[in-house]
């Protein structure tokens, strides 16, 4: 998702509205199951049934234009409000008003200039356009930076007594609520237009990371055994590193942490000035630690991170069990982190081109009841989607739901393949979860965190891979199916946590004023990776060169971000369990959860709605069951061969 840094009612604007993917955010592919038919990248011609209708935004880029003028004279305005917020309940009523519908045109506006971007990042036009939205995000902020402070200086009691008094404030509940509740960390005008200075200087670390990554580092090349010369780049590494020939998959792999090991120094100081910046955020509103401040944006207990962390560190035998049980279908003695990624099955799955992604993405989701499917059916009935690659286009996939008058948009580069239906699912969970939100919220609360969309993706991940286990026709077909599933939970509940993990360990070392080095770094890393992967217990070794991988990871520049995929999926499995089971009243209980988009705090919608408290054990067992279950059937298979 993405969040901009502004005054409350901005946040409360933009916050969770614009979803995007794993792959969006530049998380590594870690789905290693072989796809083993080839579709062509991209039809020809592609129908304009799969190109997105931007019109419904704006019907050109002129209407554009003019609306750009009108939002940004508008935003010009919203600080003559500034000092009126005490005079009245209807005078904040107007106020609060004013800058909401501001930021929902300009959301609007901002959603026209991100897809027609995304088309072609390569059009100067789009490239223009794009950065003039930005540049009125924040144009928008420093106009409204004012409004939590003064909300502050009117105080409770006060504003508690507007809310009581004047209807017209009743959208805005809940941000006014929420003011009140950050009022320890709040600054002074002063000090809030300081930090939002401060914002572009203590986002470079990310943008150092990214240059590394993909324009400095020379990366090297490799001769594999068919003779094939390869180029370790991001891309060739995910493509090569799980190569069938064991000895090719451990070149590689040697080959690329050395030239990531190059730069194991500069990377360090990179990643040690993200922490540091963090550090000086948490101290500068007065919170205890990091993690703490990540936590109270959405009120959330920090009793989840702890949990989740604890629970995955009790079910590690399970996921040894999975390695071992990669170990035998892969025929490999002594498991190597190379080892990891190489395709555990082959069966010919056919192609899954978008028609038949559109007919087993809905069958799967039967579950989930008419008013869902009323709105699935809709969507993939319209022109919101971009479906297919083509040059110039935004890599990976997202769901943009920000523009509240107007429909979710769904970007895509279907392959044609089993994993692009998995995306297309997953994508269109975000997409009807936005028109579920939107269905029951007025603009002011439509907008969902982070905590709860991925549960609304990964649940459709599920469904889809029960139906296909259910309805496979061979046993090679369902043991991919379920390796593919089993995959995935490696990916999500462990790595993510794996990840979570470290980013704690760093953050906690940087409080206690210990400098971080790339080598301190390296050896934080290398011991969870052990940790996870059994060392110890003799189950996989992990070679010292490899433990730098850290350096790779982009996620780290995303702050206190990963775990929230780990707590999606165990959320996912606690609901799917019960779906699967026949369990009406849990169903509908979830779509209460999605309407309920951000009127009031993730860990309460969950409670309320749904009764999952993500503090208790019990939220993350569920996805430790399917992990076994899972290998129970894949095992069963594997017996019946033998």
């Amino acid at each position: 998702m993405f969040k901009v840094g502004m005054s409350g009612l901005a946040l409360m604007a933009m916050s969770g509205c614009a979803m995007m993917s794993e792959a969006q955010l530049g998380q590594e592919p870690n789905l290693t199951v072989e796809l083993p038919v080839t579709a062509p990248a991209t039809p020809e011609p592609i129908s304009e049934a799969y190109v997105w209708d931007l019109t419904e935004l704006y019907a050109s880029p002129e209407a554009w234009d003019a609306a750009y003028d009108d939002i940004k004279a508008r935003t010009a305005t919203l600080s003559d409000y500034k000092g009126t917020l005490g005079q009245s309940a209807e005078a904040m009523a107007k106020a609060f008003r004013a800058t909401s519908d501001t930021a929902k045109d300009m959301v609007r506006l901002y959603t026209y200039a991100s897809l027609s971007h995304d088309e072609d990042q390569r059009a100067p036009e789009s490239q223009e356009r794009f950065g003039k939205a930005q540049g009125l995000f924040q144009t928008f902020g420093e106009a409204t930076s004012w409004m939590d402070p003064e909300v502050l200086s009117v105080g409770k009691e006060t504003v508690e007594a507007y809310l009581a008094e004047e209807p017209a404030l009743e959208p805005f509940r809940f941000t006014l609520e929420n003011t009140l509740r950050q009022a320890p960390h709040t600054l002074d005008e002063k000090g809030e237009a300081l930090l939002a200075l401060s914002g572009q200087a203590l986002s470079q670390p990310g943008q150092i990371y990214s240059l590394y990554a993909n324009a400095s580092i020379p990366w090297p090349s490799l001769t594999l055994s068919d003779g094939m010369e390869v180029k370790l780049n991001q891309s060739g590494y995910s493509r090569y590193r799980g190569a069938e020939n064991r000895e090719d998959r451990k070149a590689v792999f040697d080959t690329f942490w050395s030239a990531w090991k190059t730069y194991e120094n500069g990377m360090g100081a990179t990643l040690n000035a993200q922490v540091l910046s963090a550090v000086f955020q948490a101290k500068a509103r007065d919170f205890d630690s990091v993690l703490e401040r990540n936590m109270f944006d959405d009120a959330l207990p920090d009793e989840i991170y702890t949990q989740l962390v604890t629970q995955v560190n009790e079910a590690l035998p399970v996921f040894h069990r999975y390695l071992k049980l990669r170990g035998r279908m892969l025929g490999v003695e002594n498991l190597r982190y190379y080892d990891i990624y190489p395709p555990i099955i082959k069966a010919d799955t056919g192609t899954f081109d978008m028609e038949r992604s559109k007919e087993l993405t809905f069958a799967a989701l039967e579950p989930f009841g008419e008013e869902y499917l009323g709105l699935l059916r809709q969507g993939l009935s319209e022109r919101w989607m971009h479906a297919y690659p083509q040059e110039g286009k935004e890599t990976g996939a997202y769901m943009s739901g920000s523009a509240y008058d107007v429909h979710p948009y769904v970007l895509l580069n279907h392959n044609d393949d089993y994993d692009s239906l998995s995306t297309f699912a997953h994508e269109w969970g975000h997409a009807v979860h936005t028109q579920l939100a939107k269905s029951a919220q007025p603009f002011e609360t439509a907008g969902y965190s982070t905590f709860i969309a991925e549960m609304a993706s990964t649940i459709n991940e599920i469904l889809l891979e029960e139906y296909m286990i259910a309805h496979a026709e061979t046993k090679e077909e369902k043991l991919y199916y379920l390796g593919y599933a089993l995959e995935s939970l490696r990916g999500t509940f462990y790595r993510q946590t794996m990840f979570g993990e470290f980013e704690l360990a760093i953050h906690e070392a940087a409080e206690r004023g210990e400098p971080l080095t790339g080598a301190k770094l390296t050896q934080i890393y290398g011991d969870l990776l052990r940790k996870y992967h059994g060392e110890a217990e003799g189950v996989m070794k992990i070679d010292d060169m490899y433990a730098v991988e850290w350096a790779y990871i982009p996620h780290f520049y995303y702050e206190f971000y990963v775990y929230q995929y780990a707590t999606s999926v165990s959320g996912a499995a606690w609901f799917s369990e019960q779906f699967l089971a026949g369990d009406e009243g849990v169903r509908d209980n979830f779509i209460n959860v999605l309407k309920a988009g951000g009127s009031d705090y993730p860990h309460n919608i969950l409670m309320n709605e749904a009764g999952l408290d993500m503090t208790k054990p019990d939220a993350y067992q569920a996805v430790v069951r399917r992990m076994n279950n899972i290998m129970d059937r894949i095992e069963a298979l594997l017996d019946e061969e033998e």
